[in-house]
């Protein structure tokens, strides 16, 4: 028999239908007339009959015509929404899905795993495991770390030892013994009690990063969570089950027990839960729709699943990728406004660099040199000013090595910190299988990747400021030698003027506007090849500026082009070319010392194909 849950102001209802001919506008009146059973005020209606209603699809909000039988309609334990006349309008009106569902429509189910055994986990693998791009399963040697901590944990609970959180009461409570027939229960009131987080749900690429990491940590095997119950949770995740995890809601100190928590409610089929298939409904109804159970708690469970730092570290995963990204596009944004302002490249040479060897300075200065070395890149641009009568540049242009070098110096660290805590046990108490016994201690608390983290905003604050400072020198024409805020009739036209105090605040995709604008007034002259198919790109999703025009969008597309790394993509395999052809001068960076993104895990050299 056909089962439809259904989602009717804030409430799931399951709705068994006998007949599959029956309609889809009987489907709505039937989960009214249940809903206004349930009231004691009968939800404020006098009758179903007095409702007007319309039936949509709870994955991607696709309304339903009320004429059509059921079986044509939907599939078996679908979930729908119905949505009461004016209720849309309404301040009270909660949909069932939450803000942006146009990009969950296009999940695809993955067919490739990654194998997790706690050790290895990469912050690029997290990070596609968030995006969707995999599946998990267990390495056969973290199944029986697994395993064998488990053990521990079922010793302790048939000798009535007092361990703390697993025969006893939490903090305040850790005095408090717990008896044997209450202890199942006191891991489901660990979790209900914990789970305070507010504000909204975070969007699902993050929580199936914190998913993840959970497992990643859980499958080091100091965790003392049943082999049985871990392979539930991975169950869930291959499934793209979310639970419902609010963004605001740990102080870190105590490690993020509150979003962790709301991780864990879900999987014991309480709270909300997101899915694909489904969109939001109460998580016994998604876990059902995808044939899962809840998981049943079992001692030290419960705690095993909400003690660590996941939340910070997931969400730390994700900041440190997109700051490399962003980091190796502002060398190839800043070369293309050097060439427009007519920069010189001596500040660029090797000596210099050789004798202040940091290792990100050594690598911008070798991008820069990459892209605009005369000799193997010829430059009408460059050709036009060889002999003028400037000595030097300014501190935004001949300092790009020394400023940003410090930035990629400033991710490598923060992301060896964030792969350290990837792979790490941050339970307590920790389940030491070889010594038979459990130790607590602190390593919960998530100090390590807050400071990193920290530390990364300030290093990714500077990319920002000189780039807002180049612009500057774009747009002021007696910097420049370009007309006033890069525009045509200065005055009529305001061009940049707006655009870059954006850019005091925000935007790097400003300054690769402004340097292809640049380019504009010295046409036809040409800069470089490498720099020419950056203009390009730039210019086959934004037109240049003949007048003023709204410039918002423009923006918005540029901004997309450094997000999907487009802008590194024309480039690097120019940068790479050149790379090989100068092995002496460029000696191999080893990725343990310098952990870029762009350097292959095990390989001193990078892949032109790699995805960066």
């Amino acid at each position: 028999m056909p089962r439809y849950t259904v989602h009717v102001r804030g409430e799931w209802l399951a709705v068994p239908c006998q007949d599959a001919q029956l309609t889809v506008g009987w489907l709505g009146r039937e989960a009214v007339r249940r809903y206004i059973k349930n009231k004691p005020d009968n939800g404020g209606f006098a009758s179903v009959d007095s409702v007007s209603f319309l039936v949509r699809r709870c994955k991607g909000l696709g309304l339903l015509d009320h004429e059509d039988p059921l079986e044509v309609a939907l599939e078996d334990n679908e979930f729908v929404e119905v949505v009461i006349e004016g209720d849309a309008m309404s301040s009270d009106f909660i949909p069932s899905q939450p803000e942006g569902v146009y990009l969950y429509s296009k999940y695809r189910e993955p067919e490739k795993y990654i194998a997790l055994d706690g050790d290895s986990l990469t912050t690029e693998d997290l990070v596609n495991l968030g995006k969707g791009h995999y599946k998990i399963k267990l390495t056969p040697t973290a199944e029986k770390k697994v395993q064998s901590s488990r053990e521990v944990i079922e010793s302790i609970v048939k000798e009535k030892t007092v361990v703390y959180g697993i025969t006893t009461g939490f903090g305040k409570f850790a005095r408090t013994v717990i008896p044997v027939s209450k202890l199942e229960e006191l891991q489901v009131n660990l979790v209900r009690s914990h789970s305070s987080g507010v504000g909204k749900p975070l969007i699902p690429e993050r929580c199936r990063m914190l998913l993840a990491l959970r497992i990643n940590v859980l499958a080091k095997g100091y965790s003392g969570i049943s082999l049985e119950t871990l392979k539930q949770v991975i169950e869930v995740f291959n499934a793209s089950c979310l639970p419902y995890v609010p963004e605001k809601g740990t102080v870190g100190a105590s490690g993020d027990l509150a979003p962790l928590s709301h991780l864990a409610l879900g999987l014991i089929g309480e709270g909300k839960m997101w899915s694909p298939k489904s969109g939001w409904a109460d998580a016994k109804y998604v876990l059902a729709a995808h044939g899962l159970k809840p998981i049943v708690l079992k001692p030290k469970e419960g705690l095993a699943l909400i003690n660590g730092t996941q939340m910070i570290t997931s969400l730390g995963c994700e900041a440190v990728e997109r700051a490399s990204a962003i980091a190796r596009q502002a060398d190839i944004v800043a070369s293309l406004t050097l060439e427009v302002l007519k920069g010189t490249t001596k500040a660029f040479d090797t000596d210099i660099h050789a004798v202040r060897p940091h290792r990100g300075q050594v690598e911008v200065a070798f991008r820069f040199r990459s892209l605009l070395d005369s000799d193997h890149h010829p430059s009408e641009i460059a050709e036009s000013h060889r002999f003028c009568d400037r000595v030097q540049d300014a501190y935004t242009l001949r300092c790009c090595p020394q400023i940003h070098g410090v930035v990629n110096d400033t991710i490598a660290f923060a992301k060896n910190i964030i792969t350290t805590e990837i792979n790490s046990a941050t339970d307590n108490p920790m389940v030491f299988a070889r010594r038979g016994e459990t130790v607590s201690g602190g390593n919960f608390h998530g100090e390590y990747p807050a400071k990193a983290l920290d530390y990364l905003a300030i290093g990714v604050h500077e990319l920002a400021a000189i780039s807002e400072r180049r612009i500057e020198r774009l747009c002021n024409p007696s910097l420049s030698e370009l007309p006033a805020f890069l525009v045509a009739e200065g005055g009529l036209n305001s061009g940049f003027m707006i655009a870059h105090c954006t850019a005091a605040a925000l935007v790097l995709a400003i300054e690769l506007l402004a340097a292809c604008q640049g380019i504009e007034f010295l046409r036809p002259l040409k800069t470089t090849t490498p720099l020419e198919k950056v203009y390009d790109l730039v210019r086959s999703v934004v037109r240049p500026w003949i007048k003023d025009r709204f410039m918002a969008p423009d923006i918005e597309a540029a901004h997309r082009l450094l997000i999907e790394q487009k802008v590194w993509e024309v480039a690097a395999p120019y940068i790479e070319k050149y790379r090989m052809e100068h092995i002496p001068e460029s000696r191999p960076i080893s990725p343990t010392a310098f952990s870029l993104e762009f350097l292959h895990k095990k390989s001193t050299k990078i892949s032109e194909s790699e995805d960066l």
